[in-house]
């Protein structure tokens, strides 16, 4: 079982973007505890980050081309933007997880679409670090 975690722009200013919303742990430390536990439940995970959809649309495409089981996604602004990431993930037949540290639904009206949404096995989002945690024992759970 692989799984590929795709991030988009601005998570790797996590720990100095706005902690009081993000938390203080970086990108890196969310890297860190996502293979720490994908290695526990003999899981394969690729962890991606771009500021750029282009790069972003492309890792799905890896991610498809590479047969992996799920993709993990905190696709950050693009989420409630872009149609191409959608498109992408739409594409591929590949189960998607949404996930977002913050609780976008108690935040700024924009926040609350989100086009991957409509398309996702599940969605995980104000529990910080845990909300990707939980997306891969989710996908452990149900692709076993």
């Amino acid at each position: 079982m692989n799984i590929s975690i795709i991030n988009g722009p601005n998570l790797n200013m996590l720990g100095v973007r706005e902690p009081e919303i993000y938390g203080s742990l970086s990108l890196a430390d969310i890297q860190k505890s996502c293979l720490d536990l994908a290695k526990k439940l003999s899981i394969s995970v690729d962890f991606y980050q771009s500021n750029h959809e282009g790069e972003i649309v492309e890792a799905i495409h890896r991610a498809y081309e590479n047969k992996h089981t799920a993709i993990i996604i905190n696709a950050a602004a693009y989420t409630h933007t872009s149609v191409a990431i959608l498109d992408a993930l739409k594409a591929t037949n590949i189960p998607i997880y949404e996930v977002h540290l913050s609780n976008v639904h108690a935040r700024e009206t924009f926040r609350h679409q989100s086009y991957i949404s409509a398309i996702a096995e599940g969605v995980i989002c104000g529990l910080g670090l845990e909300s990707y945690l939980a997306a891969i024992r989710a996908v452990a759970q149900k692709y076993k």
